[in-house]
C-alpha cells in the first residue's frame, strides 16, 4: 500500500505540471485582453502597452508560465490580476463551498445509490423497473435545470430551504445543512441513479455466486450475507463509479453554483476566465488537480481494502 501511495505521489506532481500548462496554453487562445478590460475602450495604446509591460503579458508564453511554475513550488500561486490580491487566499477563502457541496453529493450518491441498488438487486420485479425508468429521467435532466425546480418548489412555493448563499459552518451548523440541501441534491440526482444501477447488477452477479448458496446453506440469515459478503464485493466495481461520481461533481459545482450562487471556487473561475484573469484561472486549476488525485487515490486504497488481490496486484 506504501508502495501505491508513493507512486501515485510522484504520478501526481507530472498531472498537475500537465494539468496547469494545459490551461496556461488554452488561455491563451481565449478572445480577450485583460490590459482593455482593466482600462476600458478609451485606453491609449500607449497606456494599453505600459500595462501589459507591468503585468508581465508581453513576455513570451513559456517564460510567463516558468515564472508562475516556480512561484507554484515554493507555495505562490501569483496575484490577481484585477484585485491585486494573493490567488492562495482568494481560493482558500472559497474552497470549503466547493468541497462542502462535492462530498456532501458523493456521501448522498453513496448511501442513497446503494441503498437503492441493493434493494433492486433482492427483490427485483417492478423495483427493477421503476430503478430503470428513474434512470433515465436522472440521465436526461440536466443538474441546473433540477437545481431551477428545486429553487421553485422548496425555496419560493414552500421556502423551506434558502433559494441562494451559503452559510458556514461556523457561523451556524444548520444554516450550513439548510443551505446545502438544494444544491446538493442537485448535484445528486444523477449519480444516484447511475450508482443504483451498477449495484443492482454486481449485486446480482454476486446473488448468483456458489458461495452465497453455500452461506444460505449453512444457515446464515439473508441480511448478514448482504451486508457483509454481497456488499463487499458488489462494491469493487462501484467504488470506481464513486470516484467518477465525485469527480463530476467537482465539475457539476461549476454550473450548481450559478443557479445557488454561493461564494465558491466555480463562481471565482467563471468570473476570471469572463476576466481574463489568468493567475486565479491557473490557481483553481491546480486545486481541482491536486482534488482529483486525492479522490483516484481514495479509490485505490478502498480497492485495496475491499480486494486484497488487486492491492498485490498494484
Amino acid at each position: 500500500m506504501l508502495a501505491l501511495v508513493l507512486r501515485r505521489a510522484v504520478m501526481s506532481i507530472v498531472l498537475v505540471v500537465v494539468s496547469t500548462l494545459a490551461i496556461f496554453v488554452l488561455m491563451s487562445f481565449v478572445p480577450g485582453d485583460p490590459a482593455l478590460t482593466i482600462l476600458g475602450e478609451n485606453a491609449t495604446p500607449e497606456a494599453l502597452e505600459r500595462l501589459r509591460e507591468q503585468l508581465g503579458l508581453n513576455r513570451p508564453l513559456h517564460e510567463q508560465y516558468a515564472e508562475w511554475l516556480f512561484g507554484a513550488l515554493r507555495g505562490d500561486l501569483g496575484t490577481s490580476i484585477f484585485s491585486g490580491e494573493p490567488v492562495a487566499k482568494l481560493v482558500w477563502l472559497r474552497l470549503g463551498v466547493t468541497v462542502s457541496l462535492m462530498v456532501g453529493s458523493t456521501l448522498v450518491i453513496a448511501v442513497v445509490g446503494i441503498a437503492l441498488g441493493l434493494l433492486s438487486a433482492v427483490r427485483e420485479g417492478w423495483t427493477g423497473r421503476l430503478l430503470d425508468a428513474v434512470s433515465l429521467v436522472g440521465f436526461a435532466l440536466p443538474g441546473f435545470w433540477i437545481g431551477i425546480v428545486l429553487v421553485a418548489m422548496f425555496a419560493v412555493a414552500v421556502r423551506i430551504f434558502p433559494a441562494t448563499g451559503y452559510i458556514p459552518p461556523t457561523v451556524s451548523p444548520g444554516g450550513w445543512l439548510a443551505s446545502l440541501v438544494l444544491p446538493v441534491t442537485a448535484l445528486s440526482i444523477a449519480g444516484i441513479t447511475i450508482v443504483a444501477k451498477q449495484m443492482r447488477d454486481s449485486a446480482r452477479d454476486a446473488l448468483s455466486r456458489d458461495y452465497v448458496r453455500v452461506l444460505r446453506a449453512t444457515g446464515i440469515p439473508e441480511r448478514r450475507i448482504l451486508l457483509l459478503h454481497v456488499l463487499r464485493n458488489a462494491a469493487v466495481p462501484t467504488t470506481t463509479l464513486l470516484g467518477l461520481t465525485a469527480v463530476s461533481a467537482l465539475s457539476g459545482a461549476v454550473f450548481i453554483e450559478n443557479v445557488f450562487v454561493p461564494p465558491g471556487l466555480g463562481a471565482l473561475v467563471t468570473s476570471a476566465t469572463l476576466r481574463h484573469d489568468l493567475p486565479i484561472v491557473l490557481g483553481v486549476g491546480v486545486v481541482f488537480a491536486i482534488i482529483v488525485i486525492v479522490i483516484n487515490l481514495l479509490v485505490d486504497i478502498a480497492y485495496g481494502v475491499l480486494n486484497p488481490k488487486a492491492r498485490v496486484a498494484r
